[in-house]
């Protein structure tokens, strides 16, 4: 009995603990793209009949084992036409490179900070003073993943950061304050943007629309937002579809220092 489990070991590669290692990892992404909507009771759902089918397979239960593989074959039909709109989005997540940045943010080198600065300090001093304002404020870094579809719903500027354009943009009789700044290749590209409104039922319900968006907009995508609350003066800040509340000015711009000079 001794030997047979020295043996077991010794066929147990490394390659089948990279194996394990990356189905880990896709489960884990897959499980982070459905917290908080409808596809995650689906997704333990499909869990379950995997391990179900396991168990019953090592069993030799014949009868049941062709029952779960006939629900398998119409589950599989069934989310594809009801979950077409996570299915489309999950594509778009790996297309957009977002597992591959994963293993490419640890392993490659930062680039210099003061490649950002300065778009960094004009968004720090415009969100300072909308804040003390209550001045609703969005505004979006946009890195590697093609921002285009956004953009297009905007008004393009092509203009220089600085703190007193942001100002004037975001103030509230300003025709183009209603919608996202957009920041691309450091430059100002475009206001008034529309951005997709995440979906998350976990967030709080004093979460408004403007922070709903700024989430939306970096769910499927590695930009980076920026919002201004209209309600309490407070800045957050959104990246990988999380939010981090209540900054003050400083801590932004540290956090926007730090995530902007990682590799894109």
């Amino acid at each position: 009995m001794g030997i047979l489990a020295t043996l077991s070991f010794i066929d147990f590669r490394i390659i089948d603990v990279l194996d394990i290692l990356i189905v880990a990892i896709l489960l884990f992404e897959m499980y982070k793209l459905t917290k908080g909507t409808a596809a995650v009771k689906l997704f333990w759902l499909i869990a379950f009949f995997y391990v179900a089918s396991k168990v019953v397979a090592y069993f030799h239960f014949t009868l049941l084992s062709e029952l779960i593989g006939e629900l398998i074959n119409v589950g599989i039909l069934a989310i594809i036409i009801i979950f077409q709109p996570e299915i489309r989005k999950f594509l778009i997540y790996i297309g957009n490179g977002r597992l591959i940045h994963f293993f490419s943010d640890k392993f490659a080198k930062q680039t210099q900070n003061n490649v950002h600065l300065e778009e960094v300090e004009a968004v720090r001093e415009a969100c300072q003073e909308m804040a003390e304002t209550k001045t609703g404020a969005l505004i979006i870094f946009a890195r590697q993943t093609p921002l285009d579809d956004y953009l297009s719903t905007g008004e393009t500027i092509d203009a220089k950061p600085s703190a007193e354009l942001l100002e004037n943009i975001f103030f509230k009789n300003s025709p183009l304050h209603d919608g996202a700044v957009i920041i691309k290749d450091h430059r100002i590209a475009a206001a008034r943007c529309i951005l997709p409104v995440s979906k998350n039922k976990n967030l709080p319900q004093e979460v408004g629309l403007r922070h709903r968006s700024a989430l939306g907009s970096t769910e499927f995508t590695d930009a980076i937002a920026v919002i201004v609350s209209e309600q309490t003066g407070t800045i957050s800040i959104c990246k990988n579809g999380q939010m981090t509340r209540d900054l003050t000015p400083s801590d932004l711009r540290q956090l926007l220092l730090t995530d902007l000079a990682k590799p894109e």
